[in-house]
């Protein structure tokens, strides 16, 4: 991948998670999607008609897994540093937050079938605000040009990897679009050459220069007027039961585009089973297909990895 200010990065992944098994069906080494659920992973269901909104927040800080969690802290780790420095913890920790938001309400109305858990939607805020900071402060670095292509590269890159199946790319983007107008809000600087009056030589005036040029302050102005325009209209439609998909008939090609090497179809699995002593009748929902397993003692959990194997 490129580099910008010598990190070199990629960023990770927001995983949704089927209604699998826990080890057979979750190469990323974490819990089931009964345990993501129960500790409050997003699930439109449950906000929608279980009055859990906090949903869209704490969805953030679980992951599908350990391999999950390491590839977003290192991408946290690259990417926060370099801002942090330059604008505090207090400016970043609010943008990370809100992008996170972003990127679940952006989630919770494309994807209802699933439930979703990663810190990748505010990672790419992080990564959105990184490149409206360039825009906004062009005048005052050296290689723009040289950063404004190696950024635009990298998050086209990050982005095309969320076409894959398991991806949740509606957070990414979601989390990118809000870090990027936020970054117009947050991280505006003043002009090159401006002297603030306080530091100016004992008994010498400033010149009379504006501290931020005319279109930082419209870029300002118009970012924090969409920023809450757009939060809002879609914690309302979220909570409202919309299904973007109807309105949208392509959009579900921004998060998978299926090919012969894989499917996109993320509905879970639903199967009915009957059980007599050790004989385990499994029947796929969608196909009506019965399959006969012998199991003495079969736990639920055991029967939901049936479930997954014959329906999947």
């Amino acid at each position: 991948m490129g580099t910008v200010v010598d990190s070199r990065f990629r960023c990770c992944q927001h995983c949704y998670v089927n209604h699998h098994h826990p080890f057979k069906e979750n190469p990323l080494l974490g819990p089931s999607s009964e345990t993501l659920q129960k500790m409050g992973a997003l699930y439109v269901d449950k906000v929608v008609h279980g009055d859990q909104g906090w949903r869209l927040i704490t969805c953030n800080w679980l992951h599908g897994g350990v391999l999950h969690l390491l590839a977003n802290m290192l991408s946290l780790l690259v990417i926060g540093i370099r801002l942090e420095r330059e604008f505090g913890f207090i400016l970043v920790g609010l943008l990370y937050v809100i992008s996170g938001f972003g990127g679940s309400l952006m989630s919770a109305l494309f994807l209802q079938s699933n439930i979703s858990v990663g810190a990748s939607g505010a990672l790419f805020g992080l990564l959105g605000s990184m490149l409206s900071e360039l825009i906004t402060n062009w005048t005052i670095y050296a290689n723009k040009v040289a950063m404004f292509v190696t950024l635009v590269v990298i998050i086209a890159v990050n982005l095309a990897v969320g076409i894959l199946p398991h991806v949740d790319n509606f957070a990414h983007i979601g989390g990118f679009l809000t870090g990027f107008l936020l970054g117009f809000v947050f991280f505006i600087r003043p002009q090159f050459g401006w002297v603030s009056q306080r530091y100016a030589p004992l008994g010498q005036s400033v010149s009379p220069r504006p501290k931020f040029k005319k279109y930082q302050c419209i870029l300002w102005a118009a970012s924090l007027i969409l920023v809450i325009v757009g939060l809002t209209l879609g914690l309302v439609m979220v909570l409202r039961g919309v299904d973007a998909n109807d309105h949208c008939s392509w959009c579900h090609y921004l998060s998978c585009v299926p090919t012969s090497r894989w499917r996109c179809n993320t509905n879970p699995t639903f199967c009915s089973s009957t059980q007599l002593g050790s004989q385990v009748n499994v029947t796929c929902s969608p196909s009506g297909r019965t399959t006969t397993y012998f199991l003495p003692g079969a736990s639920s959990s055991q029967i939901q990895s049936l479930c997954s194997q014959q329906c999947r």
